[in-house]
């Protein structure tokens, strides 16, 4: 697990290594072990090592094949990397570390790039082909590893994270307006958007091609989801005794490295799932848990800390473990340094993961997580019933887009951006959330074609979302993230089960406020006991029924009450003064509106206050006296 990034002269400039030199530094926290820089003509590839396998110096980069025609910087883990070297050595290939950096070069430089229908794991690399004078850049099936690309002039930046494009002397840090609106309208991107103006964010299951001689960039997807029912299903039994070979089967190969690894442990199925099973392979692991102070919450927030659950599950397993207590006011004090990793919102609120992997990153390098079975598995049933009866699929993309709108209406949308609406006005949010379902099958006539129509729109940008984040908050400290549950024999299994052994009544419709804080499956619970259902099976072996049977509660602090209480007065300060400096961007009337909404107590609008105090802070990191000086400031602060 590492940090990459380089730049190639399209005018066939040689590469600064310098320049890539201060990119690559730029990513020193996600590769403390080492770094390294090579120049290839116009192409220089930059590279930050966090050693997990092979941690001799045999795994350095970026690497070079023999013939010196492919160069590589790769940021990730692949799994199955053993594997494919037996296969690669028999067809004549040789190897000279025990790296899977070196087997990721073998096999593309063996298959090119149909080398990545091989991979099971989570990377992003780049790869200089020194013969055809081509920069490849590719990403994992899911996500799990971001990859940035810009073009300023004839240059071509890349980059595990936006920082270090920024360090370009060509490239500037700015707002982009359809960006912002795409985030307001769903609290993600849908599209390859990013908050800065031409940074592009490469889609998963991805290929991007560019070309020295003609400049072009061509964009390739080789992998993407894809839900169906069977024609011929199997009996339930059959597909619980599956899904549990197949989970145990994940876990154990995402054991593999030459470093001890640990876990996150809430209070869930999806994560005590992976506990449970990691504990076998390897004996006294050690687990994590956030938990909140609730002095001051009521209602449902009441049930947001699992803490307890998630002790019990510690010492069933015989885990070591460690426990952190979040309280009103830790958001404001993390946030500064929060959003210079994050460098963009996404779904959540996310601050509780940042101190999560700060807790896991002291006692190692690696640390498993549950992200991924709410996804695959059907785990946020009130969502799906909500368009799961229409009368054609444009009636579904109406229902669902207007419940997608996470943070504002469309229609208020006018109003909110305001001071750079003749630059919005033309793009469609629906058409947005709609192109989503292109290489998805459109023959919808059961509602469980529409709920994995459903489950398909999730895991391409909720789950993405997710991931997204995941990595940039474990790798500000230095620590891997291994996500399980994205075993590629795993999500092939998921994506072929059938609905109707994930959810139950897909004929009833309940309605619940995605703002409502703490267990939102409480009421849905009390009426159905949906969601999760071949999995909550499989996993009985495995967690407590208690568990197994238990509410979604999510990961969330109880910021509904915090925002009304404790920190009323950081609220007001960052957001409801005259000089804030998201008011460049959207209108100070419609956001005091909105925000006073929420601290009179008349609507719930966390997650809103949450994204404006997030973009509050991010145009006073990347905007205010320029990105390179910004970044550098908060560099030295860590």
């Amino acid at each position: 697990m590492c940090g990459i990034a380089g730049l190639l002269n399209l005018d066939g400039e040689p590469a600064a290594a310098v320049l890539v030199q201060r990119m690559s530094d730029m990513l020193a926290h996600r590769g403390p072990d080492g770094d390294g820089v090579l120049t290839c003509g116009p192409c220089g590839l930059g590279h930050r090592r966090l050693a997990i396998i092979d941690l001799t110096a045999g795994g350095r980069q970026p690497m070079t094949t023999a013939d010196g025609r492919f160069t590589i910087t790769y940021n990730g883990e692949l799994y199955n990397f053993q594997e494919l070297r037996a296969e690669l050595q028999a067809a004549g290939q040789r190897f000279v570390s025990r790296s899977d950096t070196e087997v990721v070069l073998k096999a593309i430089a063996e298959w090119g790039m149909e080398a990545l229908s091989r991979f099971n794991g989570m990377f992003a690399f780049a790869v200089w082909d020194a013969e055809r004078r081509e920069l490849l850049l590719a990403r994992d099936r899911f996500g799990v590893k971001p990859l940035y690309w810009a073009r300023t002039g004839a240059t071509i930046l890349f980059g595990s994270e936006v920082k270090a494009l920024l360090t370009h002397p060509r490239f500037s840090a700015e707002m982009d307006p359809a960006g912002l609106a795409e985030y307001l309208s769903f609290q993600n991107f849908f599209t390859d958007r990013t908050l800065f103006r031409n940074v592009r964010l490469l889609p998963a299951g991805c290929i991007l091609r560019i070309g020295l001689d003609d400049g072009e960039a061509r964009l390739n997807r080789y992998w993407d989801y894809a839900f169906t029912e069977p024609e011929t299903p199997e009996t339930s039994d059959a597909y619980v005794e599956e899904l549990d070979r197949l989970f145990c089967q994940a876990v154990g190969r995402q054991l593999v490295s030459d470093v001890p690894v640990s876990s996150y442990l809430s209070g869930g199925i999806d994560s005590g799932s992976v506990t449970a099973v990691a504990s076998r392979y390897q004996p006294e692991m050690q687990t994590f848990t956030v938990g909140f102070d609730l002095h001051s919450a009521s209602g449902l927030e009441l049930g947001m800390d699992e803490r307890e659950l998630a002790e019990h599950m510690s010492y069933l397993f015989g885990t070591e473990h460690y426990e952190m207590v979040l309280k009103a006011g830790d958001m404001e004090r993390i946030l500064p340094r929060m959003t210079w990793h994050l460098e963009e919102p996404r779904v959540g609120q996310s601050y509780p993961n940042f101190y999560a992997a700060q807790l896991a990153s002291k006692f190692g390098k690696v640390v498993l997580a549950g992200t991924g079975g709410d996804e695959l598995f059907g785990g946020y049933p009130w969502r799906y019933y909500r368009a799961v009866i229409n009368q054609n699929f444009e009636a579904y993309v109406d229902k669902y887009h207007q419940y997608w709108q996470r943070l504002v209406p469309a229609s208020l949308m006018p109003s909110l951006l305001r001071p750079i609406w003749s630059d919005v006005r033309d793009l469609s949010t629906r058409d947005i959330f709609r192109n989503v379902f292109d290489s998805h099958a459109a023959d919808l006539t059961r509602p469980e074609d529409y709920i994995n129509h459903s489950l398909y729109l999730e895991a391409k940008t909720f789950l993405h979302g997710l991931l997204v984040v995941d990595d940039k908050l474990s790798m500000a400290h230095g620590l891997e993230t291994r996500v399980p549950f994205l075993d590629n024999d795993l999500v092939d299994f998921a994506m072929r089960t059938p609905v109707g052994l994930k959810l139950g009544n897909l004929g009833e419709v309940i309605r619940l406020n995605e703002n409502q804080p703490g267990p939102k499956t409480q009421q849905y619970f009390d009426k159905t006991h949906d969601g999760k259902l071949i999995l909550r099976k499989a996993m009985r072996r495995h967690v407590p029924d208690r568990v197994s049977e238990g509410q979604k509660k999510g990961f969330s602090a109880p910021d509904a009450t915090w925002f009304r209480g404790e920190s009323i007065e950081y609220v007001r300060r960052m957001l409801l003064h005259s000089r804030a400096r998201i008011y460049e961007f959207i209108d100070r009337e419609t956001v005091q509106a909105l925000v006073a909404d929420h601290l009179d107590g008349r609507v719930n609008r966390r997650l809103l206050i949450w994204s404006l105090l997030s973009l509050e802070q991010w145009c006073r990191t990347f905007l205010d006296g320029g990105a390179v000086t910004a970044t550098r400031d908060v560099a030295r602060i860590l």
